[in-house]
């Protein structure tokens, strides 16, 4: 019989679940029946990232697998997407005083605008063209020539966002009506053919089905457990990935644990797609590599891909940029809390948003009032007082800005305790990403990653006025209140070229880099501090520093085992 790769017999047991779960990919969202975009890239494209690199000191994205930035589709978007964001832009703002800070900062919440990013240097805001005027309006004559437009179309960008299936006529094509099944994957040669999964961005309705095929594959080191209940009824789905020891004799400890989360905000999809990748690559290296199987051995890895499948659904079925939870307000109009201001630690340090839910950091009118978050901290709370569980490190992934955040994100006025092995391992894991695509990531405390200081002659810092309140995050509230040492928030790729748009050809090269850098963690927490490797990793080639070469890991890993072990019963 011809070999199957992991690849093949995931993307055929994966397409029979999803044929179970949905009806077409073209029922997930609103927009259909239109032409498999063409792949091409347009000439202004290039100069325009090229422009963005050049003034912002960019660095283009690198290694295998589609890590450039290549334009998805030279086709125009459908009239849905026009009629919702035609008239958008995204205007990247250079801060070079407190002054300009806090006018920026009064503007923002006067005009309700959509803060997309922001660090010592610029803010990224999202806003209507005819609202422009009046933001510089608002502005110093310093800050009304120091901006620069990001997006020239966006949306054009958000249709290069989802994956072609979505506008694609779900009716079969002439050509293939007699095409005979094959379990080989015929892709074009510029795309990667190893793991359909991560060629594109999945809805929770794909994900969920390819979660529980990897509890059925790997019953031995995997389950599917839930952390919550959305508001509107979901549960919070999570993988945790482990080998307990089975030995009755010795009473055990509590179990250390890692938790890595993403998709907190619902538009961050970059951030599920890379949580799906770094377990599957931890659940599928099991016992292929001794250095991995005793990470899997000493701790249990829950991998929770999105804390808001209410607000991640949502954007793929009504509003592609929506990032609150989808609760209702005060306002019946203006849905929503964002779920990392909502926890109670420092909650509301800064009110400028206490009272408005139409803002998209809405905190709530409480701690905990966001439903996601207050759920997610009591199955922690309960994980570590009942069930003999100790969390020694948790992540939270988000995007975009290629930044490694510590504690604390509420205020820069407190010092955390172990401060030196937060920033420790913080430089580990920007190292541990940087040997694998040369990406740059900065270290620094999450309050710092913000406009909100310099320093004076004295190299004294002032704080300049925040942007956005950094109060009620799951960073400082997992770091303070449930006493994780190792607290992380990681803002994912890129710097500003697509912000929450980033194409799919970066979900690899995105997921291989914070795949590393976990792996590190993990050597970290076990005394392994540096970044030695083993003659076996490196015979298996575990390590690859481009992911074609991890992407040939999966070709012969424990999925054929196992389907083969079960054929011989």
């Amino acid at each position: 019989m011809r070999h199957l790769s992991n690849c093949c017999i995931l993307t055929i047991l994966l397409s029979i679940a999803v044929a179970a779960y949905t009806p077409g990919y073209a029922s997930l969202s609103t927009f259909h029946q239109l032409q498999t975009p063409s792949r091409t890239r347009s000439v202004f494209s290039r100069l325009r990232d090229g422009l963005i690199r050049s003034v912002w000191s960019i660095p283009s994205c690198t290694g295998e697998g589609g890590a450039s930035n290549d334009v998805k589709s030279a086709s125009p978007p459908p009239s849905t997407l026009l009629a919702r964001y035609g008239g958008d832009v995204v205007l990247r703002f250079s801060i070079n005083s407190p002054e300009e800070a806090a006018a920026l900062t009064e503007a923002v919440h006067v005009l309700f605008l959509d803060v997309w990013e922001f660090n010592a240097d610029w803010v990224d805001i999202r806003l209507a063209k005819e609202v422009v005027p009046s933001l510089l309006g608002l502005l110093p004559p310093s800050l009304q020539h120091a901006h620069t437009p990001l997006m020239h179309d966006l949306a054009q960008a958000i249709f290069e966002s989802y994956p072609s299936l979505t506008f694609e006529d779900p009716s079969p094509r002439p050509q293939d009506e007699h095409r005979p099944f094959s379990p080989v994957l015929q892709a074009s040669p510029n795309t990667d053919q190893t793991n359909l999964f991560f060629r594109n961005y999945q809805p929770l309705s794909v994900i969920i089905p390819w979660m529980r095929l990897l509890r059925s594959l790997f019953p031995t080191h995997v389950r599917m457990i839930n952390v919550g209940v959305s508001y509107e009824g979901r549960d919070i789905p999570a993988l945790r990935v482990g080998v307990h020891p089975t030995n009755a004799d010795k009473p055990s400890s509590p179990r250390k644990t890692i938790i890595i989360a993403g998709g907190s905000h619902a538009r961050e999809w970059i951030s599920t797609s890379t949580v799906n990748y770094v377990a599957y690559s931890f659940i599928t290296a099991y016992g292929k590599s001794q250095e991995m199987t005793r990470l899997l051995e000493e701790f249990d890895w829950v991998f929770v891909p999105t804390i808001n499948p209410d607000g991640y659904i949502y954007t793929w079925e009504n509003d592609r940029l929506w990032r609150k939870n989808r609760q209702q307000t005060s306002l019946r109009f203006c849905q929503g809390v964002d779920l990392d201001h909502s926890y109670s630690f420092q909650w509301d340090h800064d009110s400028t948003v206490a009272n408005n839910p139409c803002s998209e950091s809405f905190a709530g009118e409480g701690p905990f009032q966001g439903v996601e978050a207050r759920r997610f901290a009591n199955w922690a709370r309960n994980e570590t007082a009942n069930n003999n569980v100790s969390i020694v490190a948790f992540v939270d992934l988000h995007s975009y800005s290629q930044q490694i955040l510590y504690p604390y994100s509420y205020s820069c006025a407190t010092t955390p305790p172990a401060l030196e092995n937060l920033e420790e391992m913080g430089l580990g894991l920007a190292k541990a990403i940087r040997m694998t695509n040369g990406e740059e990531y900065s270290v620094t405390a999450a309050c710092e990653g913000s406009v909100d200081s310099e320093e004076n002659q004295e190299k004294k810092k002032k704080f300049w006025p925040r942007i956005e309140s950094g109060g009620g995050s799951a960073l400082d509230w997992f770091y303070h209140e449930l006493n994780v040492k190792y607290s992380y928030q990681i803002k994912l790729r890129d710097t500003g070229s697509y912000g929450f748009l980033l194409p799919s050809k970066n979900i690899v090269p995105t997921g291989l880099e914070t795949f590393n850098a976990i792996k590190y963690m993990g050597h970290f927490l076990l005394g392994k501090k540096g970044f030695e490797v083993e003659e076996e990793e490196s015979r298996e080639g575990s390590t690859a520093v481009a992911a074609g070469k991890h992407d040939e890991e999966f070709e012969d890993d424990a999925a054929d085992v196992e389907l083969r072990r079960r054929r011989r019963r």
